[in-house]
């Protein structure tokens, strides 16, 4: 989602910031795995197991909102195919 008066860094910056500082002792390790976004712009955020559902609820109430995501509880809220795996010999 593209905003004008944003770059990616400037609202992954500014989420993480207001995660850190206003949200996460409110909501680690009690609801750990599930999305959470965060207007950016107000502070305001929804959460919830489904990150469409928590973004839909988040819009309804703020339409404007600059929106930054994430999965509690974890360095990130996606993976991207493959997997890991460890040859041993």
């Amino acid at each position: 989602m593209p905003y004008t008066n944003y770059t990616s860094k400037e609202v992954a910056s500014r989420g993480e910031a207001i995660y850190k500082r206003e949200i996460r002792d409110k909501v680690e390790p009690k609801h750990k795995g599930k999305f959470l976004v965060i207007d950016i712009e107000t502070g305001a955020y929804e959460m919830n197991t489904d990150d469409l559902v928590a973004t839909k609820c988040l819009l309804a109430k703020q339409p404007d909102a600059v929106i930054y995501g994430l999965q509690i509880g974890s360095p990130t809220a996606y993976r991207i195919g493959g997997h890991f795996s460890v040859k041993t010999q």
